[in-house]
């Protein structure tokens, strides 16, 4: 039998990523345009940095009117493929990490994700066409840590929605899969590492410095390195995968 090699084209595919602005997000955004997709942008700032053209639009997620207002679009645009990324974070072990952090993390990174993820099933549903859907997952999601509790736990419940989502959209040909990132060298991760820093009594870039030099394949991963699995499971490459978390962290959380 002949080799059949799939496709990684997007031409002619519409594909959203929200979270856009920075990191994972923008360099996704960009692979999918330098692929031939029609690009949709969203995150909470006006306009898209990236070096691609988009059709950007500014949601606050954590708010109410702002969610509904991002899934009225996406039921509206009908994506073939959506990259679910948009997410927060925030520091604190179960003694000090509050119920408003709570409501926040769980607010964007489980609340808005599953309302987004419904909303592009729906469209592609009604459209009669199948599409691929890639939820943020991230290593914390597998293990819990003493000082991220609640970002540990959102994280956990994407890879749950991810399968459950698998298997219900399954029959109307719907992808569903995770990514899990490792320690990716993004601005969240700044942010990460100062408050590694406080709790920790470490300087400025300790933390970070000190977690690269410990993957196995010896550095912090990149945004492009996130982008290009999320190609793969955007394109035919993957179009007999569902219900699957791929781990993307150099080898950090061994399955």
């Amino acid at each position: 039998m002949r080799p059949n090699p799939a496709p990684t084209s997007l031409t002619d595919k519409c594909c959203l990523v929200t979270g856009a602005n920075g990191g994972i997000g923008q360099a996704t955004a960009e692979h999918f345009a330098a692929l031939g997709a029609r690009v949709l942008t969203t995150d909470l700032c006006d306009g898209f940095p990236g070096e691609c053209r988009s059709e950007h639009r500014a949601f606050d997620l954590l708010d109410p009117e702002g969610l509904s207002a991002c899934t009225e679009w996406i039921e509206q645009e009908g994506p073939d493929i959506l990259f679910n990324n948009a997410a927060v974070f925030d520091f604190g072990s179960v003694i000090d990490a509050g119920l408003d952090q709570f409501d926040r993390l769980f607010g964007v990174n489980v609340r808005a994700m599953y309302a987004v993820m419904q909303a592009a099933a729906r469209a592609m549903i009604a459209r009669e066409k199948p599409g691929s859907i890639i939820n943020l997952a991230s290593q914390a999601g597998h293990r819990g840590e003493a000082l991220v509790a609640h970002y540990c736990a959102t994280k956990a419940a994407v890879i749950s929605y991810t399968q459950s989502a698998a298997l219900a959209l399954a029959p109307y040909g719907i992808r569903v899969n995770a990514i899990s990132p490792g320690v990716i060298d993004t601005p969240m991760w700044d942010t990460v590492d100062r408050h590694f820093a406080a709790a920790e009594n470490k300087e400025i870039g300790q933390k970070k410095r000190e977690v690269g030099e410990a993957v196995p394949l010896g550095y912090m991963g990149r945004p492009f390195e996130v982008a290009r699995v999320a190609v793969f499971l955007a394109s035919d490459q993957s179009q007999y995968m569902t219900a699957q978390t791929i781990s993307v962290d150099g080898g950090n959380v061994p399955r």
